[in-house]
C-alpha cells in the first residue's frame, strides 16, 4: 500500500511489517479491546464525573459499547488494511446528542476523544514493543488513529447539532406559548400561575413591566434580530411580536436600538406584567400609523414619544364626526381659504397670542392674521369663546395637521 502525500507519494510503513507481526499485534490488542476499553471509559468518568450513564437493555453502559466497538474496528482495519475504518454512526452521534441535550460543550465531548485515543496508544505502543513493529510503522498507526478519531468527531457533531436544534425548537415553541399566555386579554380568572409556571420552563424570571413590541420584516427572509435573552421574540407572526423586560432598566434601550437597526416597527409603552396585551394593542395601532404614513416609517418608534398621535388619529370615525360638526362654518368658504383660516384658528388656540405671535408662529404679515381672525369670530361668534368649543376645535385640526391635511408651522421654522 502506498500513502499519497501532495504530489509525492510515500511508501507505507505499516505496509511493509510483516504479515505475522501484523496479525500478532490484531490478536493481542483485540484480545484487551474490552479491558482497554473500561480503563478508558473509568479513565473519562474521573475526569468528567458529571458525565451520565446510559445503560443498554443489557444493562451495559452504553459509552462502554462504544468505546469496544471503536478499538475492535480500528484493530480489524489494521489487520485487514482495506479502505478506512468504519465508524458505527448511531453510537457516537447518541454521544454527541447526549453532550448537547446536558448542556456541555463540543471542546468537552472532543476533550474525551481526545483523552481516549491517548490511552489507547498507550496499550497499543506497548503491544508493538513486545511483537517487535518498526517505530515508522508505529508513528503512522498515530496518525491512522487521529484520523479516525475525526470519524468519530464527525459523527458526534452531528449528533450533537440535532440535539441542538431540537432544545432550540422546544424552547421557541414553550416560548411562543408563554408570550401567546402573556399577551392575551384576560376576561377572568387569575393566569398568575400558569405564567410562572411557563416562565420556569424556559428559565425567563417574571419582570415586573414590559414593553410590547411589534417588528416589520426589513425582508421576508430576515434573520431575527440579536435582542438578549432577557426579551421574548416570535418571529411566527407576519409582523413578530417581541416582550421586552423591565425596559427602562439601565442599557436597555442602547442594546435594542443596536439590535433593531434594519427594522421598523413599534414598541408599546411600559405597563404592568398582567397588562402586557394594552401594550401590545398600542404597539399594533402605532404599526397601522406607520403602514398609512401617518408616523415615520423605517425605524422603530416608542409609543410614548408619539402619544399625540396616537390618541387623535385611532378613533377616526369620532375625530370625522366631531370635524364635520365643529368646522362646518368653513363648509361655504373656498378649500384653499377654508385651509388658511383653520390652520389660522389652530394656531391661535395654541399660542392663546394675538395677531403678532399668530402671525410669528405662521410666517405671515400680522395684518394678515387679523383679517383672518375677524373672519374666524364672524364664521364662529360667540361660540369660539366657549371652552368646551375652543377644546373640541382644537382637537380636530390637531387630528388634521398630524394626518397632513393643515401645514404644520413647526416644519417651516426648521
Amino acid at each position: 500500500m502506498a500513502l499519497r502525500r501532495g504530489s509525492v507519494t510515500v511508501r507505507s510503513a505499516w505496509h511493509d511489517v510483516p504479515r505475522l507481526q501484523v496479525r500478532q499485534f490484531a490478536a493481542l490488542a483485540m484480545a484487551e479491546a474490552p479491558v482497554l476499553a473500561e480503563e478508558i471509559l473509568q479513565e473519562i468518568q474521573h475526569e468528567y464525573p458529571h458525565l451520565p450513564v446510559v445503560l443498554d437493555d443489557s444493562g451495559e453502559p452504553m459509552a462502554l459499547i462504544g468505546i469496544r466497538r471503536a478499538i475492535e474496528v480500528f484493530v480489524q482495519h489494521l489487520e485487514t488494511s482495506e479502505g478506512r475504518p468504519r465508524v458505527h454512526p448511531e453510537v457516537f452521534q447518541d454521544f454527541g446528542r447526549g453532550e448537547g441535550l446536558n448542556g456541555r460543550s463540543l471542546d468537552a465531548l472532543q476533550a474525551m476523544y481526545r483523552l481516549g485515543v491517548r490511552l489507547a496508544w498507550r496499550r497499543f505502543a506497548e503491544i508493538g514493543q513486545r511483537v517487535e513493529i518498526p517505530p515508522p510503522a508505529m508513528y503512522e498507526l498515530v496518525d491512522a488513529g487521529y484520523e479516525y478519531l475525526d470519524g468519530l468527531v464527525d459523527q458526534s457533531v452531528r449528533g450533537y447539532a440535532e440535539a441542538a436544534a431540537r432544545q432550540a425548537g422546544e424552547r421557541l415553541r414553550l416560548q411562543r406559548r408563554l408570550m401567546e399566555l402573556l399577551l392575551v386579554e384576560h376576561h377572568r380568572g387569575d393566569p398568575a400561575e400558569a405564567l410562572a409556571e411557563r416562565a420556569a420552563r424556559i428559565g425567563w424570571p417574571l419582570p415586573e413591566r414590559v414593553a410590547v413590541g411589534v417588528l416589520l420584516r426589513p425582508a421576508r427572509e430576515a434573520v431575527a434580530p440579536a435582542v438578549g435573552q432577557g426579551a421574548l421574540l416570535d418571529m411566527e407572526y407576519e409582523q413578530p411580536r417581541m416582550v421586552v423586560p423591565e425596559p427602562d432598566a439601565a442599557g436597555r434601550p442602547e442594546l435594542l436600538h443596536r439590535a433593531l437597526t434594519g427594522w421598523a416597527g413599534a414598541i408599546g409603552p411600559p405597563v404592568p406584567l398582567s397588562e402586557a396585551a394594552k401594550s401590545l394593542r398600542w404597539a399594533e395601532a402605532a404599526v397601522r400609523l406607520m403602514e398609512r404614513g401617518l408616523l415615520p416609517p423605517g425605524e422603530v418608534l416608542y409609543c410614548t414619544e408619539h402619544t399625540e398621535a396616537l390618541v387623535l388619529l385611532q378613533p377616526e370615525e369620532l375625530i370625522d364626526d366631531l370635524a364635520l360638526r365643529c368646522l362646518e362654518p368653513l363648509a361655504h368658504c373656498g378649500p384653499t381659504h377654508g385651509r388658511r383660516l383653520a390652520e389660522t384658528l389652530l394656531a391661535w388656540l395654541e399660542t392663546r397670542g394675538g395677531a403678532p405671535e399668530v402671525a410669528a408662529r405662521l410666517g405671515v404679515h400680522p395684518q394678515t392674521v387679523r383679517y383672518r381672525l375677524r373672519q374666524i369670530r364672524e364664521l364662529w361668534g360667540d361660540e369660539i369663546d366657549d371652552p368646551d368649543r375652543r377644546f373640541e376645535l382644537e382637537l380636530v385640526l390637531r387630528a388634521q395637521r398630524l394626518r397632513g391635511e393643515l401645514g404644520d408651522p413647526r416644519t417651516r421654522r426648521q
